[in-house]
């Protein structure tokens, strides 16, 4: 960050009330501590990939699934036609 942009951020703070420091405070903190945890994540990650433990790591798809309808059954239940078949 340019020391410009730090210095006003540092001045528009005198300008604040108590309760919108520990506002701010509250926010600082939960942003430093969700990037240190980002940051064990990647180091972790990183050295999986450099272990040759893993090749790759996927990050999670936060796609929507698809919902499956139950459909009915006459008869007997499904689970227990496919344990009659084994048998």
């Amino acid at each position: 960050m340019p020391q410009a942009i730090l210095n006003q951020i540092l001045n528009q703070l005198q300008a604040l009330e108590p309760s919108e420091l520990q506002q701010l405070s509250q926010v600082l903190q939960a942003y430093l501590k969700n990037r240190e945890a980002s940051a064990k994540r990647a180091a972790f990650h990183q050295a999986l990939v450099g272990s040759g433990l893993v090749r790759q790591i996927k990050n999670p798809t936060f796609e929507r699934r698809t919902h499956q309808h139950l459909i009915q059954v006459q008869g007997e239940s499904v689970s227990q036609t496919i344990i009659g078949e084994r048998r």
